[in-house]
């Protein structure tokens, strides 16, 4: 006898479909971040470079335009450092810092939900694996020992299906977690090397 996979899902009880509804929200934010990364990837050298030939030549009113109208978080940053021309370099690193810290908390935003799916999915799975043993056990109680294969097959179809599942979503998700803070990670790197960068040019405009 040949079973649909919707079948199978069905014998897995409500927990399964727990830890289905808990793949789908995954699965919004995983799109959700990936059209966060995408706005926020910008060819950094390029327009650093851009950034660094305006500012040489003195207008920084121009500079300061081009880094607002831009988007992502290299933007920002230089836009938070150019603002605070005029100061010192502490004046300045800090104003980058904090227009840092907000660019990173947005990149970051719901990557704690996707952990938090890829650890409890797993854990639902054996929760299910847990209940399907004690249904299965219940109705050799209730049956007095006397019991088939096919009278404990309900418990041990839930049992083995919502590990299945949990073990299956968790995985997933798991990589497509550390895929994302991968992602981050690289975007972050850019940002301290451009602060890094932007600093030391407005330092040399300023002894200029």
């Amino acid at each position: 006898m040949q079973f649909t996979l919707l079948q199978i899902l069905a014998k897995g009880g409500i927990i399964v479909w727990l830890i289905l509804l808990l793949s789908v929200i995954g699965l919004a934010i995983v799109f959700e971040r990936l059209m966060v990364l995408k706005k926020a990837r910008t060819n950094t050298r390029i327009f650093m470079l851009e950034i660094k030939n305006i500012v040489l030549k003195g207008n920084f009113e121009e500079a300061l335009r081009r880094a607002r109208e831009s988007t992502g978080p290299i933007a920002a940053i230089v836009y938070a450092g150019l603002k605070s021309f005029g100061g010192s370099r502490e004046e300045i690193r800090s104003s980058i810092s904090d227009a840092a810290d907000i660019e990173i908390y947005r990149l970051e935003k719901h990557l704690d939900g996707l952990a938090t799916i890829a650890s409890t999915a797993p854990l639902l799975g054996f929760l299910g694996t847990v209940t399907g043993m004690i249904n299965a056990f219940m109705k050799i109680q209730a049956l007095g020992g006397a019991v088939d294969a096919s009278v404990l097959a309900g418990g041990i179809w839930e049992a083995l299906v919502t590990t299945a599942v949990g073990l299956t979503v968790g995985i997933i998700f798991y990589y497509l977690y550390n895929y994302m803070v991968g992602k981050v990670r690289e975007i972050v790197y850019e940002m301290q090397t451009s602060s890094i960068e932007l600093l030391d040019l407005l330092s040399e405009v300023s002894q200029s």
